[in-house]
């Protein structure tokens, strides 16, 4: 497979940075600055232009107006707010022409099956991909905006009953990244049962757990950690059992010998071969003294 010359940057969102007093079920997802300032950095700096996409969202209006906001405070001067809401609208000339000449879109949170439903296999949608593969191009995405750059997609589920078989819901995403499933708020909300079961379904792929307020930047099948808090990466190669295909829904899993790797800001990890490269003392007090 031949590698894709764009940079993806998946984020685990962080639902406690908005400006607005709403609702809980309605709050904003805003990146730190100093992972915002890395997607700023990967595009190509502050002239560069940026499309914030806030599709997922029930509250596009606010959630664009804050990502705004909060790329303007960086020193912005070309960001704009792409609302679609179907797939006539993705294609839309006006939009086709701004995604080709921008350089790089950011897909917010909200719910990443909205991303699927109106972009997905669109005109639009097949720009993304040729410029991903063949540019310098650069797609991020928190939450649910990097919930859908897998192939197969973690859809929902139920958290508290996530190792019963069928309580994960998968779908197809948008494929950015088919070596992986990435899921989002993976400390805060407990997700670790979710991702395994998706693992298990898909013990191909690579399971990638994102905190709040972390994200990775990929390029070239490896990734580095940014942020605050923690990756886990769940490589079910190495499985002795799984019986996840034998069993009816609604039964327990077991699942033996699953690898954990547990990631922080700095340490690096290689996707095709899956090894793992962690900073040296040096190195990590240099990341101290230059995060933001």
């Amino acid at each position: 497979m031949q590698m894709s010359k764009g940079i993806l940057i998946p984020i685990g969102g962080n639902e406690d940075k908005g400006t607005k007093n709403i609702s809980e079920n309605y709050t904003l997802d805003f990146i730190e600055t100093s992972i915002l300032a890395n997607v700023v950095k990967e595009c190509g700096g502050t002239d560069a232009l940026i499309l914030v996409i806030p599709t997922a969202s029930s509250i596009q209006k606010e959630v664009g107006e804050g990502y705004l906001y909060a790329f303007q405070k960086l020193g912005c001067t070309n960001i704009k707010v792409l609302s679609i809401n179907s797939k006539s609208e993705a294609d839309k000339k006006e939009n086709i022409d701004l995604l080709s000449h921008c350089n790089g879109v950011l897909f917010s949170g909200g719910d990443q099956s909205k991303i699927t439903k109106y972009i997905f296999n669109t005109q639009f949608h097949l720009i993304l991909q040729h410029r991903y593969a063949n540019e310098k191009f650069v797609i991020a995405g928190t939450s649910a905006g990097a919930m859908c750059m897998s192939y197969e997609m973690i859809a929902g589920g139920n958290i508290t009953e996530s190792l019963i078989k069928g309580a994960v819901k998968m779908n197809k995403g948008m494929a950015f990244v088919p070596q992986l499933i990435i899921d989002s708020h993976f400390i805060t909300r407990g997700r670790f049962g979710r991702l395994s079961q998706a693992v298990a379904l898909f013990p191909m792929l690579l399971g990638i757990g994102l905190s709040e307020d972390t994200g990775i930047i990929i390029k070239n099948k490896s990734f580095t950690v940014i942020g605050s808090g923690m990756v886990i990466v769940l490589d079910p190669s190495t499985l002795d059992h799984n019986n996840i295909l034998q069993l009816d829904d609604k039964m327990p899993m077991t699942l033996t010998n699953l690898k954990v790797h547990i990631l922080a800001n700095g340490d690096q990890f290689n996707y095709e071969n899956r090894t793992t490269k962690v900073p040296t003392l040096d190195e990590y007090q240099h990341l101290e003294n230059n995060y933001l």
